[in-house]
């Protein structure tokens, strides 16, 4: 499959929904001077074409007491159960991000918890589930960057 063509418009409502998902379509086609029923054909278009795959809701972690972010390398004992340890882990909530990845882990995620102790016992499930050999952690200090708004305008712009 090529490369989708998006026109001016459609650059100009993913900016605006980019910049916030809840924006009403009656706002975006305000300031594009367009109807609403333009924006909703536009962005359903999008939708179906796989360009917009929903929409997101971002959380203050820390507000809610999960500011500790550690991640966890995965060495498996064979590739082949790779698939297997993906389905364990993604029964562990804690886990928000998991990789397949060459070089030295096989398998790569990023876990949320309260404390320390929290962490740990999410590491200890991850270091039982069958075909994992070893884990190795490293705990983030500080979340410096995190802007997939940057990096999706920048797609966008680059159209």
């Amino acid at each position: 499959m090529g490369k989708i063509k998006l026109d001016d418009i459609d650059h100009q409502i993913l900016d605006m929904l980019i910049d916030n998902t809840r924006i009403p379509f009656t706002d975006i086609a305000k300031k594009l001077l367009i109807s609403a029923g333009t924006v909703h054909v536009r962005v359903k278009k999008m939708e179906e074409q796989g360009i917009i795959k929903g929409s997101s809701l971002m959380l203050d972690y820390k507000k809610l007491g999960y500011s500790f972010i550690a991640y966890v390398g995965l060495y498996l004992n064979n590739t082949s159960q790779t698939k297997f340890v993906l389905e364990r882990i993604n029964e562990i909530a804690f886990v928000t991000v998991a990789h397949i990845t060459t070089g030295k882990f096989n398998i790569f995620c990023k876990i949320r918890a309260r404390s320390t102790e929290h962490a740990k016992e999410i590491i200890f499930k991850l270091d039982e589930i069958e075909g994992v050999y070893r884990t190795e952690t490293m705990i983030s200090l500080e979340e410096s960057i995190n802007d997939k708004k940057r990096l999706m305008h920048s797609i966008f712009n680059d159209m």
